[in-house]
Order: structure tokens, then sequence, then C-alpha cells
């Protein structure tokens, strides 16, 4: 038997359940494809970090949802800077105001995701689990995706399966793009409600406990997420155990925390973007990491993928209303290379954040000691400090959204 569809989704994540919400946003009932069971586990926090325009990007396709995910999450009233162990930078924030969605929401992916399947099941989205995809053709006519139950056939795909996707794959589109050869260490440990820390985020460069490696805290909804960035001659296998991490942690936070680990990652980053978001029928649009991988400064991650998922099914809803080939086609390049030039500025924003961290550049190096030296006298030297880690906060005019 053929399943037909119009459009299929693949991946259940929160870019493939975002492109969902979008598609019944325009009157089309969605259908997702997953090759999890339902009632999968998911390690870790992971994105744990949602910007305005990505709270009002989900509050436009799925009224309330931004403003449920704001609410679940925290927005943390401070954040500061340390270099070699003194503050060179410290912000205070006024609370958000009443009924209006704040500048971020800081929460567990998991939260993430439980508020979009909530929405989801209150769009009648279908949802196919335990089924993974095998391969994908597509011709100019549609795409037909095998999988290990069966076959379907649709007018467009819209692929959200991740840094792994079958769907990229299968239709042969590249990753383009390096992998760096830093390794950092990410740590979530579960907040004592009571004897909490302080909720401030704060990145610390050549932390003095830590042997003068950087280390960057941030707060989430219920817990906290603590990156160590190694030396490169560090044993990344040590400092990723439980051991490693028991011996290291203590030293830079209170020492109940090593009590209270619940996740631990050892990850290097990928720099890469997809060399089209789209496939040569014009039958296929990626999304989120199916498209792009990025090193995590500055979340880039999520944040790009929502944008992704929205923009593309847009440009599939488009050409479904079109009344040539050429004119559908014409829409899915559009929202295809929209994304794909996003894509190409958030790479290069991550890799100017990572080059700042990481210090190997010399002028880089000596710009920031300079600007710790001066920073008590001269503030947006400390303001450069802080926001370096995080690359430039804007995008293009052309972009629709800054990511």
């Amino acid at each position: 038997m053929i399943n037909k569809r119009d459009v299929l989704i693949i991946g259940a994540g929160p870019v493939g359940m975002t492109a969902a919400l979008a598609l019944h946003k325009q009157g089309i009932r969605p259908t997702i494809i997953e090759a999890d069971p339902e009632q999968r586990e998911r390690a870790g926090s992971r994105a744990i970090y949602l910007h305005k325009e990505t709270l009002k990007l989900l509050e436009s396709i799925s009224p309330g949802l931004g403003f449920e995910l704001a609410d679940v999450g925290i927005v943390w009233p401070v954040k500061k800077t340390f270099y070699r162990g003194d503050e060179v930078y410290k912000r205070v924030y006024e609370p958000p105001a009443p009924n209006t969605i704040p500048a971020f929401s800081s929460l567990h992916q998991h939260e993430i995701e439980k508020a979009l399947y909530k929405a989801c099941q209150k769009a009648e989205v279908e949802f196919v689990w335990g089924e993974p995809v095998k391969t994908v053709t597509s011709s100019p006519d549609g795409a037909v995706v095998e999988t290990e139950k069966g076959t379907w056939e649709a007018k467009y795909i819209l692929a959200a399966d991740g840094a792994h996707s079958a769907v990229r794959k299968s239709v042969g589109i590249q990753f383009e793009g390096p992998r760096t050869s830093d390794a950092f260490v990410v740590v979530d440990v579960l907040e004592d409600k009571e004897h909490p820390l302080p909720i401030e985020r704060t990145f610390h460069y050549h932390h003095p406990d830590a042997g003068g490696r950087n280390v960057m805290y941030v707060p989430f909804a219920g817990g906290w997420r603590i990156d160590l960035q190694l030396f490169e001659d560090d044993d990344r296998e040590y400092f990723g155990s439980e051991e490693g991490v028991r011996e290291w942690l203590p030293k830079v936070i209170d020492p109940k925390y090593a009590e209270r680990i619940t996740w631990i990652s050892t990850y290097t980053f990928y720099q890469v973007v997809a060399e089209s978001y789209t496939d040569e029928h014009r039958r296929i649009i990626l999304a989120g990491e199916a498209a792009h991988l990025f090193a995590p400064f500055g979340a880039r991650g999520l944040n790009s993928g929502v944008p992704d998922a929205i923009i593309g099914i847009q440009g599939i809803a488009n050409a479904l209303k079109a009344e040539t080939t050429e004119e559908a086609n014409a829409a899915i390049e559009a929202a295809a290379n929209e994304r794909l030039k996003a894509g190409l500025y958030n790479r290069e924003c991550s890799n100017l954040a990572l080059e700042h961290i990481q210090g190997t550049n010399e002028e880089i190096r000596l710009k920031r000691e300079i600007s710790a030296f001066l920073a008590p006298h001269i503030p947006k030297l400390g303001k450069w400090l802080d926001e370096g880690p995080f690359g430039p906060r804007s995008g293009p005019p052309a972009l629709s959204t800054k990511y």
C-alpha cells in the first residue's frame, strides 16, 4: 500500500513540529514521519535558549505557544564576564513587562518539545512513529519516501531529520565547511531549590580554578549548564567522563553540584551548511540540522531551525497554489535560497565567536588582553568581551529574521 500526502515532514524534533504547526496554519493537515518510537528518551538539555524572535515566530503559527514557552522558561536578570578571575563586565536587566514576550526564554529542550507536541496534538497533526526513512527519491512530479515499513508519496517534503539526515543524503546534497578540533565538555546539573545559585549567566575567560580554561555557566528552568573548554593536549575522554567531571566541577561551582549531575557530553564542532537547501527537482526543503550544523555560541541552532521550518513551509504552500511548474519551482527556490543565505551568515557568525573564544588569533588575543585591562575604565571594552563569545547579534537586512 502506498500512502499519499500533499506534504510530508520528516523528523518529529522541535524543527519538524514547528513545520507541522506552520503547515496547519496554512490550512493543510500535517503528517510527520519519525524514526524513533513515541515514548523515546531524549538525553540532556541540548537547545536551552529561545530568542525573542523565535518566541514571536512560534506565537505567530500557534497562538499562545510563544507565551507558554516564555512562562515555562526563565529570563536571567544578570550577566557577567570575568577575565582571569576579575570581573570585566556586568549588566543588570529590567524584569520583562507583563503580558509581553521577553528578550529570551531559557529552558530544557524537553520542555520545548513538550509544549510543541501539545500544540501539535491540538492542531491534530498526524504522527507516524517508529518508521525510519531508508531512501527518498524526487522527480519533477513529487517525492517518494521508502521507510522500513512502507512507501509514501508526497508533492513536497520538508526534511527536519537532523544532522544525519537520510533525506539529505538520499538526494545527494552535501555539507560544506570545516570541523573544528576544539573540544568542550557540557554538563547539566539539577538546581538545588533549597539553596539556589544566583540566576546569572556567567562567562569566564581563563578561569583560575579551572587551570586557565574558559568556563561558561547558563541557568535554565530547573537547572544549570556548565561548559568547559578543553586545551588541545587535554585528555578529552577523561575530562568528559563522570570521574573526570566529579574532579573538575567542584573547582568551578559549589561542590554539592557534583552530586546533582544529570548529563555529560563531550563534543567538537562542525561548522557546515548544506550546499543547497533544496533538491534538483524543487520538491524537498531542508531545515534545522538537516541543513546546517553550527557551534552553539549565540544559540544559532534551534533559533535558526525555527525560521527554516516556517519559511520553508511558506515556500511549499506557495508552490501548492502556483498555477505553473515554473512558479512552483520559483517559490521553493526563494524559500530555500533565503534560508541558505541565513545559514551561511550564521556559520560566519559562529566562526567569529569560536575564534574569539579560542584566542588562537594573535590579534584577537592581544585585543582581549588589552580590553580586560582597560575595561574598568572603558566600559564598552568590557561589553565587547562579554559579547564576543556569542558572535554578531543581527543579520543582513535581506533576511526575514536575524537568525
